[in-house]
């Protein structure tokens, strides 16, 4: 699953010297470790290869090639290795050296080995090498007789590497690039301590345990199919009950707010993604563009090919181009190439993003600063092109609905909106319990060409967020180059109750989008002025947020988000009329409940129940019903004894609505 987003290279991203010396403690150990990892490899084969092996999230790695395909029967002995290694505490070394020192140690084997290996030469090094740019100074780090390109930083000696442990062996390809053939990639974690490696563990054992798509398939909750498409989900429902009830309670409480429900189409013209900057520069995102059928068989007629068909809609018209740089007065989405207008083709775009629909609801009537602030809602389903690797149950799909609102306000009352939408926020976690979590703001680099718009907004903006998220009493980090290419924002990461980070609720201000799309409002001395656009989304994307909540409460949900909130189970077929009677009073009440009238023993049907996750299991028999009573059990907390019919409804109804955890 996604999680937090790591700062070190996974594959062929390269990080300066600089950025490299801001590992953290963590980071430095684990590194560390994958060059201990290394050195125990090439004790036992000493044919090795080594590529690359950079610290990651909850881990390392290390890519390498050799003639033994290794195995998870191999761990032991490469472990066993690794403590011998550990125990010699070794020292990690710095070497500086010049590119034909480099050079004549990989071409020798050394580099990368424990010792020269004559007709072996360290391939990998050898183009390593010459990625390093002319005039950077190039750097090995050594420890024992294991010497490695390596930029560092390290701990200082392995004795500090011995709370290691190996994970898992998948195939890989170096530099990402299948044409340059296969390598195999070994990962392991470590830490400080032999508690927090023991914890890990426990922990991600709880983890497989939680698993959304293990628990969703159990529980009948959502389904994949391949011939509807990987990515896009199948609301089965018991699934959509989780999710209405998610809907229900947001709606509430943006009806207390203010805000205005609507609804816009699955699909827009392209025009309408050149002008908010979606199309094509975000284009590998999204779906391909949608030809119109006039269009099609014109250039089909044409002979046209797929590449210039291409060409044709991402081409943006000089026209167009000069007329959105004269409103925003910056540079903005300017054309490739200048085609001729009539070769030009339009076509729509399954919806990446609600906003450019709400902007378009906004913009089509006259608006008077009276009218401010215009707060605009919807559960918007939209489409993003994400890669079938990427893919991961919920939490990364093609198809995803956000629980999303944006708001058109002045200038004056962006501080106060921002505010009522971090409440929001709030609202939402505190009620479901995740109220561990720390807040991100999100800043534009100046030097980045990735952000548009007028500075001096975007500073307006920036204060606006810093100042937001100093009210809310819980630690705030700020984080250059994370903005929206529109604005800057405000994340909620939560931490769950195994301690593992979600990205989730998010708030941005946008100066930029108004101008793009020349949005106005009448102000008070009868001008048009340009409003400030806020969006926010504190679930985010409801199918990831629906996964994290499965993992959170591991599909023990509280009563009133469990898609079957009581279960009726009868002893024999003595108490149907009783059970009959007590089924109809709980759904009349509201309830979702279920009755069990099978000729299964009670025991079975109790430890069905149980595997269902289902809150209250009522269990009937003779003497439940000569007192019109019923025993209540609680799948968490087992046994809670014999009640009336009516204070149970009295006190499960109560559950329900104060919406009790």
């Amino acid at each position: 699953m996604r999680q937090t987003a790591h700062p070190f290279p996974m594959s062929t991203e390269r990080k300066t010297l600089e950025e490299r010396a801001q590992m953290s403690d963590i980071e430095r150990l684990r590194h560390s470790c994958a060059h201990i990892m290394a050195t125990a490899i090439l004790r036992l084969w000493p044919d090795a290869q080594f590529a690359y092996g950079p610290p990651i999230e909850n881990g390392f790695y290390y890519d390498f090639k050799m003639a033994h395909r290794v195995t998870p029967d191999d761990f032991e002995k490469i472990e066993a290795e690794m403590k011998k290694i550990a125990k010699e505490n070794q020292k990690f070394e710095w070497k500086g050296v010049s590119r034909d020192e480099a050079k004549a140690m990989a071409e020798s084997g050394r580099l990368g080995g424990l010792s020269e290996r004559p007709g072996n030469p360290s391939v990998f090094k050898l183009d390593l090498i010459d990625k390093i740019p002319e005039g950077e100074e190039i750097s090995c780090f050594q420890n024992g007789d294991f010497i490695d390109l390596c930029a560092g930083p390290h701990v200082g000696y392995s004795g500090k590497c011995k709370n290691v442990k190996l994970t898992s062996v998948s195939s890989s390809f170096y530099l990402g690039d299948e044409s340059k053939g296969q390598l195999q990639r070994l990962y392991g974690t470590a830490f400080p301590s032999k508690e927090e490696l023991d914890t890990y563990f426990v922990n991600l054992e709880e983890a497989k345990k939680r698993d959304h798509r293990k628990l969703g398939k159990e529980l009948k909750l959502f389904h994949i199919d391949e011939d509807v498409g990987q990515g896009l989900i199948l609301w089965t429902p018991n699934g959509a009950v989780l999710r209405q009830e998610l809907q229900n309670f947001i709606g509430e409480e943006l009806r207390k707010q203010g805000y205005s429900q609507v609804f816009t189409p699955h699909i827009g013209k392209l025009a309408l993604y050149k002008t908010s900057g979606h199309f094509p520069y975000y284009k590998d995102a999204q779906f391909p563009a949608i030809v119109e059928q006039n269009q099609l068989e014109q250039i089909a007629h044409e002979g046209c090919g797929c590449a210039e068909m291409t060409a044709r809609l991402d081409a943006v018209s000089a026209q167009f181009a000069s007329q959105l740089n004269e409103r925003t007065g910056t540079e903005v989405i300017g054309p490739d190439r200048i085609m001729d207008p009539e070769k030009l083709l339009d076509g729509f775009l399954l919806k990446p993003m609600n906003c450019p629909h709400h902007i378009k609801i906004f913009g089509s009537q006259p608006r008077s600063y009276r009218d401010l602030p215009v707060r605009l809602a919807e559960f918007g389903t939209v489409y993003r092109w994400e890669q079938s690797g990427e893919l991961n149950g919920l939490t990364r799909v093609r198809g995803f609905t956000q629980d999303d609102a944006h708001l058109f306000c002045t200038e004056d009352q962006v501080a106060a909106e921002v505010l009522g939408c971090l409440s929001l926020v709030k609202i939402v976690l505190n009620t479901l319990g995740m109220t561990d979590y720390r807040v991100r703001v999100g800043l534009r680099d100046p030097d980045s060409t990735k952000f548009t718009g007028n500075p001096a907004q975007w500073d307006k903006a920036e204060a606006a967020c810093r100042e937001a998220a100093a009210t809310l009493g819980v630690p705030f980090t700020e984080e250059p180059g994370e903005a929206a290419f529109y604005g800057p924002k405000i994340d909620f990461v939560i931490k769950d109750v195994i301690g593992r980070e979600w990205q989730l609720g998010t708030v941005q201000v946008d100066y930029v989008l108004p101008v793009r799309f020349d949005l106005s409002y009448n102000g008070p001395d009868n001008k048009p002025h340009r409003p400030v656009m806020i969006h926010r989304a504190p679930f985010g994307s409801m199918e990831r947020f629906c996964g994290v909540l499965i993992e959170h409460f591991a599909g023990h949900f509280p009563t009133w988000l469990a898609p079957e909130q009581v279960r009726i189970l009868t002893i024999s077929e003595k108490v149907d009329a009783f059970a009959d009677e007590i089924y109809a009073q709980l759904r009349d009440a509201g309830l979702r409940v279920t009755l069990n009238n099978d000729a299964d023993k009670i025991g079975a049907k109790i430890r069905n129940a149980q595997l269902d996750k289902v809150p209250y299991m009522l269990v009937l028999g003779e003497k439940e019903a000569a007192a019109n009573s019923v025993a209540v059990r609680h799948s968490k907390r087992g046994d809670l004894g014999v009640k009336s019919v009516a204070d149970f409804l009295a006190d499960v109804t109560a559950e329900v609505k104060e919406r009790k955890l």
